[in-house]
Parts: structure tokens; C-alpha cells; sequence
């Protein structure tokens, strides 16, 4: 089975994971796209493979995802990767260090992969904003993505000033090489594999934390007010989710919870009903951070977590609703506030 054209994602996937972990994703996943010649690597293509690589990496920091998908491995079924979800931070003022501001560090990154900014979704009570990125070439196969953005000028002083010193000196990801086949996908054009394949590890290197471990006074500070911010800290810009689209999610809630895996207490139904969402609890993970006296604390914190979602027709279309809800989105954020 093939995840996707046989020329180039298949051989991007496998220069970066190896052979053997590469077809036992290539054996999970569902297409992404049309499996098709080309002369050289399309933006869709590229994205394929980058989203490949980031659910691979997620099932490797997710136990509870991965022991799901070995279950669906052994069924001979297949996964269809939805969405995935990254959180970023927007400080007062300016860029986070020589990383770009909240959502445009990725903004810079998926337009020119094809991806269209689609809709704008407020999460008041989380003093956030959510933004679904849509791929163009094919929308209900190639993943989304939902950025959200947290606001640290809604916060207070004591706050600001914490989030300054812990994402403040964030790092650039991207290379003069990465942006340059950017620069090509963004003006339609192919790239060889040698340039994708160069590219595609530095772009998914985007996609994880780019700033130092934050002192343990700093991380309780942002936690007081802010288990979003508390998460960004130690997992900065890492998938936060990876979702599954499932025929009937409240049917696998049930069957999940009968297994005794940690699932959502409920089902999120969107205010049209298309949309529902259930998620794994997150995984409980340890991280290091830095004590006053400069030493290292390692403490344990909620890491990632697997979602799933059912979509429905949209009547007025005729095709898949592809849309969030922000009262969804909430209540899905609610799966990191772990003890």
C-alpha cells in the first residue's frame, strides 16, 4: 500500500525515517494524494511527506496514540489523518526572539506549501485564537492544520514578563536552503528531490520547541494563569494533536473507554452537529527545568495526545465539512490539563 505518490513521498519518508519505519507508516495511513508522475517534487507532495513525518514523530511521543494505531494495524484497517494541531505564542511586542510572532512562524511555512488560511476561530475563555489552514490541491485528504495563537497582552504584567524570559530567545528553525524551496513551492514550481529532500527535515524541525528549558519559577508563573502557556513552555511548537477521522466517533468513545484507555469524559458536538470530537487524555511526560540555584528538576507534565473526529456532509455543498468550533476546539485544549 501506498501513502501517496510512489516517486516522491514514499522516497522523501524513507530518506528521512529509513526503509523499514517508513512502510509501517506507509501501511497505516490512508493517501494524501494521487499517486501520480511528476518531474519533480509538487508542494503537495512535499506536504504529504512533511505531514508523514510529523504523525510518525507524534505516535513516537504518544504511547496511547501508538497503542491505538497498533490496534487499527492489526485490523487491517487505516488511519485518515484530519488535522493536526500546534499552539504558539504571540508576546506584547515583536517577535518571539528570531522566531516570527504566534501563528505567522508557520503561517511563512504553509502557504507556500499550499495551504490557505480558511477560517478565523476565538477561544475567549483561553485568551487564544485558532486558525484552520486548508491545502488548496487536495483539502479533505492532505491534513489540516490548526494553529492557535495565545495573547499574552491579555494577561498580566507579572505574566508578560515570564513569557519575555521564557520564549523570548526563541530560535529560527528555518535555513537559507528550506526558504529558498519555499520561495519555489510559493511561485508554483517543482523541486528536485536532492532540494526536497534537504529541505524536508529542517521544515519539520519547525514543528518542536525552539527556545531553552524555562526555570521552574517562570513555568509556575505561566501555569498559574495559563495551562496553554505552561504546555508551550515545555513542548513549544510540537504537534500538540494528531487526529484520526473516524465514521462514528461517539461509537469508538464507547469501545475505547470499555478498554479502559484514558478517553475525553465527552463527546464535542459542533453547534451544526457535522462536527464531533473526542480525544485521548495526554500523555504524562518528564521534563527538565532549571531551579534557582541553576541546577536541573525534572517533573512530570502533559505531553501530546490522539483526537478523534467524525465530519459529516454539508448539505449546502454537497461535500465534507471540513470546519472546526471554537467550543469544540475548548473543550479538546482541556485534554493537556493534566495533573
Amino acid at each position: 500500500m501506498t501513502i501517496a505518490n510512489e516517486d516522491w513521498v514514499m522516497k522523501l519518508t524513507g530518506a528521512v525515517l529509513g526503509e523499514e519505519r517508513r512502510d509501517a507508516i506507509a501501511a497505516i495511513l490512508a493517501p494524501m494524494v494521487p499517486d501520480v508522475q511528476t518531474d519533480g517534487v509538487t508542494r503537495a507532495q512535499f506536504s504529504a511527506a512533511m505531514n508523514v513525518l510529523l504523525f510518525a514523530d507524534l505516535l513516537e511521543r504518544v504511547p496511547s496514540g501508538a497503542a491505538y494505531v497498533a490496534d487499527v494495524r492489526a485490523s487491517g484497517a487505516t488511519v485518515c489523518f484530519d488535522h493536526g494541531a500546534i499552539r504558539t505564542i504571540a508576546l506584547v511586542k515583536g517577535d518571539t526572539g528570531a522566531l516570527p510572532r504566534g501563528e505567522l512562524a508557520f503561517r511563512r511555512i504553509l502557504e507556500p506549501l499550499g495551504y490557505e488560511d480558511a477560517a478565523l476561530y476565538p477561544l475567549p475563555a483561553l485568551r487564544m485564537t485558532g486558525r484552520a489552514y486548508r491545502h488548496r490541491d487536495f483539502p479533505e485528504a492532505i491534513p489540516q492544520f490548526f494553529v492557535s495563537e495565545l495573547h499574552v497582552d491579555q494577561f498580566d504584567a507579572e505574566f508578560a514578563a515570564a513569557a519575555v524570559r521564557v520564549f523570548g530567545g526563541s530560535r529560527d528553525p528555518l535555513d537559507t536552503h528550506a526558504e529558498a524551496v519555499l520561495d519555489r513551492f510559493a511561485t508554483g514550481e517543482t523541486v528536485s528531490f536532492e532540494d526536497a529532500v534537504r529541505a524536508l527535515p529542517t521544515v519539520v524541525g519547525a514543528f518542536d520547541r525552539q527556545h531553552e528549558q524555562p526555570t521552574i519559577t517562570d513555568y509556575e508563573i505561566l501555569k498559574q494563569s495559563s495551562k496553554e502557556a505552561a504546555w508551550i513552555a515545555t513542548e513549544g511548537n510540537a504537534f500538540n494533536h494528531a487526529t484520526d477521522r473516524v465514521a462514528n466517533v461517539v461509537a469508538l468513545s464507547d469501545a475505547q473507554k470499555a478498554m479502559g484507555r484514558p478517553m475525553k469524559e465527552k463527546v464535542e458536538f459542533s453547534r451544526t452537529g457535522r462536527v464531533r470530537q473526542t480525544a485521548f487524555r495526554a500523555d504524562m511526560i518528564e521534563r527538565g527545568f532549571i531551579t534557582a540555584d541553576g541546577a536541573e528538576q525534572r517533573i512530570m507534565v502533559p505531553g501530546s495526545f490522539y483526537e478523534f473526529i467524525s465530519r459529516d456532509l454539508d448539505p449546502e455543498t454537497g461535500a465534507l465539512d471540513l470546519s472546526f468550533d471554537s467550543g469544540n476546539a475548548t473543550g479538546i485544549f482541556h485534554m493537556t490539563k493534566g495533573a
